[in-house]
């Protein structure tokens, strides 16, 4: 069963919108992470090894960046395998969003900016039906982190 107010329909629906853009996962990313560091330099602090790249140019080259990009969509990948499966979703969410709020401390509106970045590309790349069918994805993935956030006292 699915704590998700996702229909079976919509399940395979963001599934295959999501392989579209997860084919290249580590091109993908990146360029989420970089346009991240870009638009929002904030974002960059948290990463002590980031923190000295300016130039989009230099973040895409950098092998820093490119890890996290492809470790970031490997995530959100294994979230993707188990959207029809309550229990194994949240075994993935919880340890991640758990380590990010104890041990990195990263402020949890930084998740909704990389989904949110995250649709954007979708729709440059496929269009506006590929966005709309993960929207509610990144919806269930930001809900769920802020909750273990609330739980961790943030």
């Amino acid at each position: 069963s699915s704590i998700m107010s996702l229909s079976e329909a919509e399940v395979q629906s963001a599934r295959g919108a999501w392989e579209k853009i997860y084919v290249d996962a580590e091109d993908n990313g990146t360029a989420v992470l970089v346009r991240m560091f870009t638009e929002h330099p904030d974002t960059k602090s948290y990463f002590t090894h980031f923190k000295g790249m300016d130039s989009a140019e230099e973040m895409k080259q950098s092998d820093q960046v490119r890890g996290h990009g492809k470790k970031v969509f490997g995530a959100i990948n294994n979230m993707v395998q188990y959207l029809d499966s309550s229990e194994a979703f949240l075994g993935i969410v919880t340890p991640l969003g758990k380590k990010h709020a104890t041990q990195l401390k990263i402020d949890p509106k930084n998740f909704r900016i990389i989904c949110d970045i995250i649709l954007q590309l979708m729709e440059e790349k496929f269009g506006g039906d590929c966005r709309a069918s993960f929207e509610k994805v990144t919806n269930e993935i930001c809900t769920h982190l802020n909750n273990i956030y609330k739980e961790e006292g943030w």
